[in-house]
């Protein structure tokens, strides 16, 4: 895994073992080009981080904090080891526990982010069950952003919560869907 921007620009991580579907490195750097105006400083939260390769690079951009979200220890202790390895300015936690027991937590806690990243397993209903979460609950902050990486033969709602659908953005089978909080 190769940081593809920021201070951490071109330094190689390794990645966990294991199976599951990182975010290629083309669409990582397509995101990070999407979402520069918004990183430095941001409240960042990767959800299903799988290994970690989307909130390395929003520390690497400025992110001010980022949350990783990963059900799996395997792979939650990679990305833990990882982020020893960069001495990176913004905050960071890894937090190993399923996605929708810590949104609801977060709710409860006050947790409120900028940009709220998801990437679950393609061929699963997480997504969906995701989205629903995230609708029930308020953890996006005024002027936030979601964004959601899924296949192109997945049809996304009109709105998240109270966010609305922005745009999108395909890349071969990989399309980035962004949904705004005004």
């Amino acid at each position: 895994m190769r940081i593809a921007g920021g201070i951490a620009k071109g330094r190689k991580l390794p990645a966990p073992k294991g199976d599951y579907r990182p975010t290629s490195a083309k669409v990582r750097e397509a995101l990070f080009d999407i979402l520069r105006p918004r990183i430095m400083g941001a409240h960042f939260v990767d959800l299903y981080a799988g290994s970690g390769a989307i909130g390395i690079e929003a520390l690497s951009e400025g992110a001010e904090d980022v949350t990783f979200v990963e059900s799996d220890p395997s792979r939650a202790d990679a990305i833990r080891q990882n982020l020893k390895l960069i001495p990176f300015r913004g905050g960071h936690r890894v937090v190993k526990r399923n996605t929708h027991a810590f949104l609801k937590e977060a709710e409860k806690d006050g947790e409120s982010f900028d940009i709220v990243f998801l990437d679950p397993p393609y061929h699963t209903d997480e997504l969906d069950r995701t989205i629903k979460s995230l609708a029930e609950i308020d953890i996006l902050k005024s002027g936030g952003i979601i964004v959601t990486e899924h296949s192109v033969k997945k049809a996304m709602p009109e709105t998240i919560g109270s966010a609305r659908f922005l745009r999108s953005y395909r890349y071969g089978d990989t399309v980035l869907s962004l949904y705004g909080k005004d």
